[in-house]
């Protein structure tokens, strides 16, 4: 089963991304993650939240979609995971 790429928009000194990399590192436990950690204030940070309408960080894409801004709901990103999963050939 190939991996479900989560990409993390962050920035320094930002308490609820430290929120969502511990989230998403306690999931990969359970599900197959790949995880990427991109800064927000960069160009390529600015223009996906731009384009995904991430107000503030943590902005979180799932498989290349937005999926969620702000505090991480661990319910929420874990529903998430397994409705994925159970769609998965």
């Amino acid at each position: 089963m190939p991996p479900i790429d989560v990409l993390i928009l962050t920035q320094d000194y930002c308490g609820f991304c430290e929120e969502a990399r511990a989230v998403f590192q306690r999931l990969t436990r359970e599900f197959p993650l790949s995880i990427a950690i991109l800064d927000i204030n960069s160009p390529e940070g600015q223009e996906l939240a731009a384009r995904g309408g991430v107000l503030f960080p943590p902005g979180v894409f799932i498989g290349g979609e937005p999926f969620c801004y702000g505090r991480p709901s661990e319910q929420k990103i874990r529903r998430e995971m397994e409705r994925r999963l159970s769609r998965s050939p």
